[in-house]
């Protein structure tokens, strides 16, 4: 049976195990003295060599022949571990034994002496799945095991392992391999494999897999099923991304604002199946190369081909910075977005879009489209009837009031927008005449449904009218207003998500006294006598805006 090359060619000594020399050592180390700790954490980003060092540290304490800390490969039990037989060296994936149950197990076992090893080691690989009980169970016997237990967990998520387990361990962060160590392993392999591997062919691999090695085995496993001899083409083709000349017409139609360039050549990559994922990657690479090369000429960190880099310096010299960071965003943000697009194909185009427009002044930010505007249609006048509504003038009546509190004033597709005033801006003067019924108020009643069941109730014949930042409810009875003054804080809550910002919110009851109403911003004994139209008085005050209420 054909082994994957990423089987075949795993380490099987501490120093095969490549960029990881500050790891390798110290177990060497640990080996050789004798000073073995009785857990370890190895965490790090997928193909960096986790579960390999495991193992190897695993066979090293058991060989009888250890030599510098690396394992002989000749004893029995060193023979036995590499076929995956050695029943003293366990390995669990945490992602299927996730329960409480298999922890439990495992101490059981753990109780009993090694078959035929000096110890017994137990490998939790992606120890981070495992639940929040199994992670209790395994805690007193990771501070206490038995003298003949080792336990080694690996975790690419270290972030979501208690920190009760960390502290019980002694903790190894594995990097990222280097470009250029992947590439000599490469070129390695493919020589002992009899495969004909361009330097720039292993290069573009190497920056493919993103410093893991067994996606860079696993890409060249690939590239030789298409073809023996491996070249820049083989890899773009096999792994389905772009090739370099297509990424650089893409690159030259941004900064020279020609869409239709891009447009036909994201149109060809899709047409020949190319990943749209892979193929933003790309262009958010070639964007950073470009900030470095204008920020620290000649740097070294730049990823390119050797060729490549006189066209990216060239890209370079004809824009700012600013232009090119601000290009950065927008791909690092379609990226992201990509993962859980509907169609990558049309989320990589609106990109594209954005990158092309970006800093062009044939395209006027006056022609933007504002979003979530929340439009108000025309309606009739109502009239709304609260009792003991005053006037800032002391004389007037609650009569006069009842009959003229709010008459719709026609305004269409406008969004209420809080004017900032300052001290010297002139005070305006505001009518009932201003407010107007809110149009959406079903829509936001159905939103508690979901947000805030409980509401829905005295909510259900309530009406809504609006002016500016302050918003005026009228619930039906005094029963609904008592339940709404429990649940302010909820009603403002779905009210300031709804429409993206605060109001001022005031309730009155049909038919209750002005000593029911309430108000959802504030409530003290002074205020619970006053009506609704007497506290959006108040409230526009302190916003510098006189109501007038003839």
């Amino acid at each position: 049976m054909y082994h994957a090359l990423y089987r075949k060619w795993r380490p099987l000594t501490f120093d095969d195990v490549v960029s990881q020399p500050h790891i390798t050592t110290t177990l060497k180390n640990q080996i050789q003295s004798d000073k073995i700790a009785h857990a370890y954490l190895f965490t790090g980003s997928r193909g960096t060599g986790k579960t390999t060092c495991a193992r190897i540290f695993a066979k090293s304490v058991n060989c009888a022949n250890a030599k510098g800390g690396n394992p002989c490969l000749e004893c029995e039990t060193c023979r036995q571990a590499d076929s995956e037989s050695l029943t003293d060296i366990i390995e669990i994936d945490a992602a299927s034994n996730t329960g409480v149950d298999d922890i439990r197990a495992l101490k059981e076992s753990a109780e009993f002496l090694p078959e035929q090893c000096r110890y017994k080691v137990y490998i939790i690989d992606e120890v981070h799945m495992l639940s929040i009980n199994a992670f209790n169970a395994l805690l007193k016997i990771m501070e206490e095991p038995p003298s003949h237990v080792i336990f080694i967990l690996a975790t690419t998520e270290v972030h979501k392992v208690p920190a009760t387990i960390i502290s019980r361990c002694q903790r190894f962060d594995f990097r990222r391999i280097r470009v250029e160590d992947i590439v000599s392993r490469l070129k390695y392999i493919a020589d002992q494999e009899g495969i004909s591997l361009d330097d720039d062919a292993a290069t573009l691999i190497a920056k493919i897999s993103d410093g893991g090695m067994r996606d860079a085995l696993s890409l060249l496993d690939q590239c030789i099923a298409y073809s023996e001899t491996i070249d820049l083409k083989t890899v773009s083709d096999a792994a389905g991304i772009a090739g370099r000349d297509y990424l650089f017409n893409i690159l030259d139609g941004i900064f020279a604002h020609d869409i239709t360039v891009v447009m036909e050549t994201i149109a060809s990559l899709y047409d020949m199946a190319k990943d749209m994922t892979r193929l933003c990657s790309e262009l958010l690479e070639q964007m950073r190369n470009l900030m470095l090369i204008k920020a620290v000429p000649g740097n070294d960190t730049v990823m390119c081909l050797p060729d490549e880099y006189k066209r990216l310096e060239a890209i370079a010299n004809q824009t700012d910075m600013g232009n090119i960071l601000e290009k950065i965003e927008i791909l690092s943000e379609c990226n992201e977005n990509l993962t859980k697009a509907t169609s990558k194909r049309i989320e990589l185009e609106m990109c594209m879009v954005k990158l092309c427009t970006f800093g062009n002044t044939a395209f006027s930010k006056s022609t933007s489209i504002p979003v979530n505007q929340t439009n108000y249609k025309k309606a009739e006048p109502i009239n709304i009837e609260p009792e003991n509504a005053t006037d800032k003038e002391p004389q007037q009546t609650s009569d006069s009031v009842e009959k003229t509190i709010v008459q719709e004033k026609s305004k269409e597709n406008v969004k209420p927008e809080v004017k900032e005033q300052t001290a010297e801006t002139p005070k305006k003067k505001v009518t009932t005449k201003d407010f107007v019924p809110l149009d959406c108020w079903e829509e936001i009643v159905e939103r508690f449904k979901s947000e805030c069941p409980s509401a829905v109730g005295f909510l259900s014949e309530s009406r809504a009218f609006i002016y500016e930042n302050m918003i005026l409810i009228i619930v039906k009875d005094a029963f609904d207003l008592k339940m709404f003054k429990l649940q302010i804080a909820d009603v403002n809550r779905v009210i300031t998500d709804f429409f993206g910002r605060k109001f001022k919110v005031s309730v009155k009851a049909k038919d209750t006294s002005g000593s029911a109403n309430g108000d959802a911003e504030a409530e003290n004994n002074n205020a619970k006598s006053a009506s609704p139209v007497d506290k959006l008085i108040e409230k526009a005050k302190s916003e510098n805006i006189d109501i007038e209420i003839k």
